[in-house]
């Protein structure tokens, strides 16, 4: 696939996840309105939406209807920027910048942040499940793909990566437990949209270990990048403050193997992902490409 082909797809999945997350959390003159004003304000703020995109390429891939899916899509980047919200907060890692503007709690206060995440993670629910409502004969796949979702946020995942991370801040760590540290992480968020559209479009066996296991290698080579990013970025280029994980003694990849072999683990990683696309021929291309673009990206 041309770059521009990809480029111009991927823009096409933007603006229908952003029209989505739009409607789905629209102005509020309700007495609550500042959170609904701080769940917007993060929600809203650009970024790569990485993980919906990868849910409706995958979709597309099978042959699955959009409308089937974009409800599930947005549930898991609100679930992701939830996180962001309050992976910024003074308790977690006390950043003051997200996407090249003021964090949510710098400017809305530490309480309406936490509030805001929490609405976030409710609605994303909610959201879920007022979709799956419409499917009553084909309830179990959505109910399936809620599952996959919920288990990929929560202590088995995504917090549970979190818990590992904070826990090792200061200390050298194996291998094998920095891989599992982010696996969870953040690999979590990146193969749950891939399973969860596997599902819902009825994907058989043999298809489904194939995208579980793209999945899995293109969530480490996110966050090998991560860390690669951490050390070349620089603030104007990522929108965030860099040097981080160095000042906080945090379990890298970099920290583990180098700079160099960091960027080896990487392209190897990324080597390993396409390969497990050859099965669906052509109609993996954009999820290729995806994968290169994980590696390449500077943000």
């Amino acid at each position: 696939m041309h770059r521009e082909d990809f480029d111009n797809k991927y823009r096409q999945f933007v603006r229908l996840v952003d029209d989505a997350l739009n409607a789905l959390v629209a102005e509020s003159d309700a007495p609550q309105k500042t959170v609904y004003d701080a769940m917007r304000y993060s929600l809203l703020a650009g970024g790569k939406r990485f993980r919906p995109v990868l849910m409706l390429a995958v979709c597309e891939m099978l042959g699955g209807k959009p409308d089937d899916v974009v409800p599930y899509a947005c549930a898991i980047e609100m679930i992701h920027t939830y996180s962001l919200i309050h992976d910024d907060l003074p308790a977690m890692d006390n950043d003051d910048y997200r996407r090249g503007r003021l964090t949510n709690h710098k400017v809305y206060g530490e309480a309406i942040a936490i509030l805001a995440g929490d609405g976030l993670l409710n609605l994303a629910f909610e959201t879920m499940l007022m979709h799956a409502e419409h499917y009553s004969s084909d309830l179990k796949r959505h109910v399936q793909a809620m599952k996959i979702i919920a288990n990929a946020s929560g202590i088995s995942g995504m917090i549970g990566g979190q818990v590992v991370d904070i826990e090792a801040e200061g200390r050298d760590i194996s291998s094998e437990l920095l891989e599992y540290l982010h696996r969870h992480k953040t690999g979590a968020l990146i193969k749950a949209p891939v399973m969860a559209a596997a599902v819902l479009c009825g994907a058989d066996e043999t298809c489904v270990k194939r995208l579980e296991s793209y999945a899995e290698k293109i969530g480490l080579a996110f966050q090998i990048k991560d860390d690669i990013l951490d050390v070349e970025g620089t603030f104007e280029s990522l929108g965030k403050s860099v040097r981080k994980d160095m000042q906080k003694e945090k379990s890298t990849f970099v920290k583990l193997y180098g700079l160099d072999g960091a960027k080896n683990k990487l392209f190897s990683i990324t080597e390993e992902a396409v390969n497990q696309l050859a099965v669906f021929g052509d109609k993996a291309d954009f999820l290729s490409e995806l994968a290169y673009f994980i590696a390449g990206r500077q943000n």
